[in-house]
């Protein structure tokens, strides 16, 4: 009988224990290191969760050591290949937990602190309410606030037509069962499936079977060791569980010997909080190698939000993800929000309205795009409006309004970082970032001539901002001094010289730009370069892949930059020099890896992508900007809130009269964006690993 799950006990019996012997001949106990205890799920923080860990213990010249939780013998470990001794310890206590190695007369400790499996580790106070959604995944049904239900394992298999389909005994093999590849030899296409709930989220993980329960301890003959994060799009302020997850059943990933690992609130629109989608990716992943076994490179995975989440994680929570690879991203939410989101909303409402004069050309001179559709779709967007975001799953009677329900459940962007940016006590709305004063919108379009000064003045005067609950007002937008520093301390924003400073990045650039109504235009990939460049001086870990989205053209580079991606992370893992791990980084990329273009699915062209577009890929690949470029922001971005300067004519390359001069200060009462200093709150000094658990 196939047995579906295999439990601590009998994974202790199965293995031998861990015991202490006489240190060796010829060395004494004080001329030889201690053993070290590390973690096996890295990053090893000294965090767990689930009252168990995965434990590695190195001991010198690899001998036996003797093992205690809490002053209890562990037994389980198992002698690896590289001599090192690996174990799964369980039954830890909620809290600081002592571990202690003993080898050769040498002992070792060091506190692990166990968080409950529903969470939270370090993303701080819990949401409420927060609305479950397990019964979507076929779970039993659960209950606010932890959401919790048993987890089950499945199987599906690959046919020869390249279907999924469902498998009600994996040890039978049907007649279509198609076959994958993992280092060189072909195995049975089948997969198992495990679907469970972890930080109130619900976790899917996928991996080839290869007709054994997987060990911690032992590596299964159809899995290669390394694994897939994937992470979903869009952006809302959460309050439920969600019904999908970044997706598991993929077969680029698969069919290579790749696992697959996401959850719900690893889906930006689930969850558009960054520390908690970080932290759910920390808990996922370590139930994985928890199950599995140690895990070789984790490569990130997934676009639009799903390269938000890349991005800013692999900065502000280094160690997640070993490299990463958005798909159509952004470097971070909040300068997608003010720069294509918030504006584009402010700008078609005046080209709708008062603004109705500007002719298609002036509008796009305006907004920067190839097509004013994007802006219309960035409008769509729509991440500020209090509830136009919520899920079906959030009752109508429990959303926000103003009048009939002032402490609703709100669903914006900003909802989801109320434990960064605290509340403001006036409105009772999550204090927020969101600023344009003093943004010249159309600056570009003005001084080369395509708008007039009339025109330039009367957008600038009437465009106005947002009030806390979205809704478009005649004043500008204005952020909240304690958010603004907030965001910069916790790198919310992201600055790009923490963990990506020495992460390899693939920009897998589907082209968007001459889509209808579709956001995800290629100058993304060039504002995220530049602030690599700014902050650390290269940008060389960073590489762009330009393809069309049809399916021939997406199948082929998807394939190509998951490839590239494993053999760059293979080299730096081999890279056993004492040099830095950012030039280990630059030193790994594989030979032929850089910037290229597809201009058919067969013919891949290697060359230096740039802003503005030049070269063999300018004419497929034109590239356009947005409308904070086009009001004289710098490329990179990195400024929430700009620095103010009075106006001055002298910066005008056309001549304004003297009633015209008049109104555009009035325009601009306290002055015009002054992008050669630094904007407010840009002086905090960005951290990793930010604990919110105070709030």
């Amino acid at each position: 009988m196939h047995r579906r799950f295999q439990s601590a006990a009998l994974l202790t019996c199965a293995v031998m224990a861990a015991t202490v012997l006489p240190t060796g001949q010829g060395a004494s106990a004080a001329d030889e290191p201690p053993p070290a205890i590390a973690l096996a799920s890295t990053p090893d923080r000294g965090q767990v969760t689930g009252g168990d860990a995965l434990l590695r213990i190195t001991t010198a010249d690899h001998q036996p050591a003797r093992v205690e939780v809490n002053g209890t013998a562990a037994d389980g470990f198992r002698r690896q290949p590289d001599g090192t001794l690996l174990g799964r310890v369980t039954g830890l206590n909620n809290g600081k937990n002592r571990i202690t190695a003993q080898a050769g007369g040498r002992t070792s400790a060091r506190t692990l602190t166990n968080h409950r499996a529903t969470g939270p580790v370090f993303s701080g106070p819990r949401a409420a309410p927060f609305y479950c959604e397990t019964t979507a995944f076929g779970l039993a049904p659960a209950k606010q606030p932890d959401c919790s239900a048993p987890a089950k394992v499945s199987y599906k298999y690959r046919s020869k037509l390249g279907t999924f389909l469902p498998l009600a005994d994996p040890d039978q093999r049907p007649l279509d069962l198609a076959t994958a590849t993992v280092g060189g030899r072909k195995v049975p296409y089948i997969v198992r499936i495990e679907t469970g709930t972890l930080n109130r989220a619900v976790y899917e993980t996928a991996a080839l079977y290869d007709g054994s329960d997987p060990s911690p301890l032992r590596r299964t003959k159809s899995w290669n060791g390394r694994l897939v994060y994937t992470f979903g799009g869009g952006c809302s302020g959460g309050h439920h569980q969600g019904a999908q997850t970044g997706g598991v059943l993929n077969d680029t990933f698969l069919s290579r010997g790749f696992a697959v690992a996401s959850s719900t609130l690893n889906v930006l629109e689930t969850n558009c909080s960054i520390p908690l989608s970080a932290e759910t990716a920390m808990m996922v992943k370590e139930h994985f190698v928890e199950t599995y076994g140690p895990v070789q490179h984790t490569i990130g995975w997934g676009g639009s939000g799903g390269g938000i989440q890349q991005y800013t994680m692999a900065d502000s929570y280094p160690g997640i993800l070993d490299g990463i690879i958005p798909i159509v991203g952004f470097p971070d939410g909040f300068t997608l929000e003010k720069s294509m989101a918030s504006d584009c909303k402010l700008l078609v409402r005046h080209f709708s309205g008062a603004g109705s004069s500007f002719t298609p050309e002036q509008r796009d001179a305006v907004t920067g795009m190839l097509e004013y559709g994007s802006c219309v779709g960035a409008e769509n967007i729509d991440i500020r409006t209090a509830t136009k975001r919520c899920d079906k799953s959030i009752p109508l009677t429990a959303r926000w309004h103003a009048t009939a329900n002032p402490g609703g459940v709100k669903c914006t962007m900003t909802e989801a970082y109320a434990n960064q940016f605290g509340r403001d006590p006036k409105n009772g709305f999550v204090r927020s970032v969101l600023d344009n004063v003093g943004v010249q919108y159309g600056l570009k379009a003005l001084n080369s001539k395509k708008i007039s000064p009339a025109q330039f003045i009367k957008l600038n005067s009437e465009i106005g901002g947002y009030d806390a609950a979205g809704t478009p007002v005649a004043r500008r937008s204005e952020a909240d001094p304690r958010a603004l520093k907030a965001a910069y301390r916790g790198d919310l924003l992201n600055s790009m010289r923490l963990g990506l400073r020495s992460t390899p990045i693939i920009d897998h650039r589907l082209y968007a730009d001459r889509l209808p109504l579709d956001v995800h235009t290629a100058h993304w990939s060039y504002v995220t370069r530049a602030r690599l460049q700014a902050a650390n001086g290269t940008s060389a870990n960073h590489v762009i892949i330009e393809s069309q989205p049809t399916a021939g053209e997406q199948q082929t580079a998807d394939a190509y930059v998951l490839t590239s991606m494993d053999r760059w992370l293979t080299n730096i893992a081999a890279d056993t020099s004492s040099r830095s791990k950012q030039a280990k980084v630059m030193a790994g990329k594989p030979a032929g890896l850089s910037d290229a273009c597809y201009l058919t699915p067969a013919k891949r062209i290697n060359a230096r992508l740039t802003y503005p577009a030049s070269g063999p890929c300018a004419d497929q690949y034109p590239i356009g900007a947005d409308p904070r470029l086009q009001a004289g922001a710098p490329l990179d971005q990195s400024p929430l809130k700009c620095a103010l300067k009075p106006v001055d004519f002298g910066d005008y390359r056309v001549r304004f009269t003297d009633a015209e001069q008049a109104r555009l200060r009035k325009a601009f009462p306290e002055g015009v964006c002054d992008y050669g200093r630094p904007g407010p709150g840009q002086g905090e000094r960005p951290g990793t690993w930010r604990d919110y658990s105070r709030g």
